[in-house]
């Protein structure tokens, strides 16, 4: 099974789900719940809650169960929320267009500072508050503002040639939304691959086998 400092990439990956569900009991002014209660909310068991929240302490008092906002905030911690890492977009099409304008970056642990793309007609276009750079302004940006992240919404065959562009910018975590392999050949980044046709055909999976049933 694989794992990221010693935690299972899969305990990791519930944690943003814990803290989503926390956070909308803490807006409802749920401030205690038991392992069971959050349970039987997520669709979880109670030993696996309970497992997962060991891999970072626990959390949980016997008897009472868990503090919601104290569990929410602790949870936040764990994922690094508070970091703010600074963070551009390579790519303003359509999908970084969409994330500029929709998503929340900074309830997210992410500060976005820049966007960027090379087709001169997107030079200066306003998305929401940015106005979108040249690529040949990236070196003098980033020697600037220091981003660390990098959301890479580019065509597969653009990558190999701005990856090492960022990388000697400093670079090194990559939301990666191509099907190139960044983790694989530049050695030391840190990677978070997003393939939605894979999610595309798990839903067919699952549709297909209810159909075989």
């Amino acid at each position: 099974m694989a794992k990221y400092n010693g935690v299972s990439i899969s305990v990791i990956r519930r944690m943003p789900r814990y803290y989503r569900f926390l956070g909308e009991l803490k807006d409802k002014n749920i401030f205690r719940i038991s392992s069971k209660e959050l349970a039987e909310r997520m669709g979880l068991t109670a030993s696996q809650i309970r497992q997962d929240l060991n891999c970072f302490g626990g959390f949980g008092q016997q008897g009472y169960g868990y503090n919601v906002p104290v569990l929410h905030q602790e949870i936040g911690n764990i994922l690094g929320i508070s970091n703010c890492f600074k963070t551009i977009i390579i790519g303003a099409g359509n999908l970084g267009k969409a994330l500029t304008q929709n998503l929340a970056f900074q309830n997210l642990g992410f500060e976005l500072v820049g966007v960027f793309d090379n087709n001169p007609e997107l030079k200066g276009v306003q998305m929401n508050g940015f106005s979108v750079r040249m690529m040949e302004e990236l070196e003098v940006f980033c020697a600037q503002s220091k981003p660390s992240v990098a959301i890479m919404c580019l065509p597969d065959e653009a990558v190999e040639k701005v990856c090492p562009r960022l990388l000697d910018c400093g670079i090194n975590g990559f939301w990666n939304f191509t099907h190139v392999d960044i983790a694989r050949i530049y050695q030391g980044t840190t990677v978070e691959n997003v393939h939605l046709d894979d999610g595309m055909m798990t839903l067919c999976y699952k549709l297909n086998d209810n159909l075989i049933k």
